[in-house]
């Protein structure tokens, strides 16, 4: 069954295009490691809350946006296989910095419970 990784990462928003750039450059990087499908999307209709609202929740500055993305592997197994042999993979590092703050992006593992395209866990 799939495994999702989720992002929710604040981007300047005179970096988008630095962002899109680093995004199409790095999926064939993931690809090779095992994804299936990366997709990233940029803030469109992303309202501020009365409690909690993704702005707040990456601590976004005057001047961000929230991007939200995920990357999408066969399993489980190959995600966690990816994640530890990105860490010595030197075309992240050849993509130079991160034109966001890194400190702020929240990134977590989900295991897919529903798909109405798919199967059902």
């Amino acid at each position: 069954m799939a495994y999702i990784d989720g992002f929710l990462i604040p981007v300047p928003n005179d970096k988008k295009e630095d962002y899109l750039a680093q995004a199409r450059a790095s999926a064939p990087i993931f690809t090779d490691l095992g994804a299936t499908r990366i997709v990233e999307t940029w803030g469109d209709d992303v309202k501020p809350g009365k409690v909690t609202d993704f702005f707040r929740a990456v601590a976004a500055e005057e001047g961000e946006n929230v991007v939200f993305s995920w990357i999408e592997y066969p399993d489980k197994a190959t995600r966690d296989d990816a994640n530890k042999r990105m860490i010595e993979d030197p075309r992240f590092e050849a993509l130079g910095d991160m034109p966001f703050d890194g400190k702020r992006m929240i990134f977590s593992g989900f295991v897919p419970i529903f798909d109405s395209q798919g199967e059902l866990a």
